[in-house]
């Protein structure tokens, strides 16, 4: 089991305001959104060990950041073999 440090989310909501503190500005390259998915998803996953009274919440969240990232890694993975 990971457990968050004391200056990391220790709570769904913690976790939500970081995530919503560290979003990248529209417009930022798919690289930029890709490795803000994952650090979520990172996140949520360490915050679901802790925050159990939330624990099948936040597991939906590392879902859902898990699922986008696997999306945006396959637009890259689609744009570099365009590129060629």
């Amino acid at each position: 089991m990971t457990t968050p440090g004391r200056n990391e989310p220790q709570t769904l909501k913690d976790a939500h305001d970081v995530a919503a503190s560290t979003r990248p500005l529209p417009g930022a390259s798919l690289v930029t959104w890709l490795k803000w998915r994952q650090a979520n998803a990172r996140m949520y996953r360490a915050v679901s060990d802790v925050d159990r009274f939330h624990h099948h919440e936040i597991r939906y969240w590392v879902a859902h950041e898990d699922g986008k990232a696997e999306e945006l890694a396959a637009r890259i993975q689609a744009e570099k073999s365009d590129a060629k």
